[in-house]
């Protein structure tokens, strides 16, 4: 027999619809209601601001490391719209925006990373699971509750949100699979920053895309400009449209950038440098849909300034409440070792004492 060219049923589409000066490809702006564009907005502006503030509270001292959203508010929010309240949205550690989108609080957020694990609760009836610190290892409760959903025949989605790093993992390449053979509403979406800490992207696959190793395993993948809200927003409703319709999972790839560091920890100046940096802040995903929002007549410079005013308030009422509850636990945060073991281990015990004794230290 002849050597012959398979046909396969997927390709990878690259979805882009703002340019990064804000200039719209007319023929393929998403019909999107104005109440939803100016909400898109605000929450990305509430995203970056209450980023920058949380970066001010961990070099004071005030709460610990954690992981900063800056330039990646639309790969977030945009995907997150297009969910309903009853859809389920799982996260890993970078997804501020999205969380609080969906109904998450910035005075827990600062308990959680202030050491307070009462801050992981998740309000009643919020469809959200809790952050996963370690990669790619929610991949697969999205595809578990996915199953859920299918099993029990109900109108929702799962969305699941990793980084680029996510996609070395093995639970990635597990998740995928056992989505499309069960052909579960699973929407997974990946925030390409770049970098998996200070790995490039170049040195973790030699594939064109991400969106393509959807392709080995039967579904859908679609690479879009992730710092485009409309791309992000077009390509999230169409994969929630085709597995809520019962065609199983897609996989969404935004390329976007990590303009802070991996997590609070981290000197990303040792790894990148900052040309390239500031090639990625001309494709700021806000101001370019704040010209396109200006364009439509939704939004002025006046409008900018009193929201900015708002939201100011707003995250400093937030901090306020999170330190009286932080004040009022004190001590409590010591039960975090309480939970993990029957038996606690020597060296388990020993940073527990030494826990007590900084507190002690710390408080007189």
């Amino acid at each position: 027999m002849p050597r012959e060219k398979i046909d396969l049923p997927h390709e990878v589409e690259y979805i882009s619809i703002l340019d990064p000066g804000g200039e719209l490809e007319e023929k393929l702006e998403p019909e999107i209601p104005d109440d939803l564009l100016l909400k898109l907005h605000r929450m990305m502006l509430l995203g970056r601001r209450f980023d920058k503030r949380m970066l001010n509270l961990q070099r004071q001292g005030r709460i610990g490391t954690f992981a900063p959203i800056q330039g990646q508010e639309a790969s977030q929010l945009a995907a997150v719209a297009a969910l309903e309240d009853s859809d389920w949205m799982v996260q890993s550690f970078r997804e501020t925006a999205a969380a609080l989108w969906r109904g998450g609080s910035m005075e827990n957020m600062l308990l959680v990373y202030g050491g307070f694990f009462q801050g992981n609760e998740i309000p009643e009836g919020v469809h959200n699971l809790p952050v996963a610190i370690p990669v790619a290892t929610q991949l697969l409760h999205a595809v578990g509750l996915a199953y859920g959903i299918k099993y029990r025949e109900e109108d929702r989605v799962a969305m699941v949100f990793f980084g680029d790093g996510a996609t070395s993992e093995g639970d990635f390449h597990e998740a995928l699979n056992f989505a499309a053979v069960w052909q579960v509403p699973t929407i997974f979406v990946c925030q390409n920053n770049q970098y998996a800490i200070s790995v490039p992207r170049t040195n973790q696959t030699n594939s064109e895309t991400l969106a393509q190793k959807a392709l080995a395993y039967g579904m859908p993948g679609v690479q879009v400009d992730g710092n485009d809200v409309l791309a992000v927003y077009t390509a999230a409703q169409e994969a929630v449209e085709r597995a809520r319709a019962g065609d199983g999972p897609t996989m969404i790839e935004c390329v976007t950038y990590r303009l802070s560091m991996h997590t609070t920890a981290d000197d990303p100046s040792k790894y990148r440098d900052e040309e390239e940096v500031e090639k990625w802040e001309a494709r700021d995903p806000i101001p370019r849909f704040q010209t396109y929002l200006k364009e439509k007549g939704l939004l002025s410079d006046d409008d900018i300034e009193a929201l900015e005013e708002e939201i100011q308030e707003e995250i400093q009422n937030a901090v306020d409440r999170a330190e009286e509850r932080m004040e009022a636990l004190g001590g409590e945060a010591v039960i975090m070792f309480d939970h993990m073991y029957a038996e606690r281990p020597p060296y388990l015990e020993e940073q527990r004492q030494a826990f007590i004794e900084e507190e002690e230290a710390t408080n007189g």
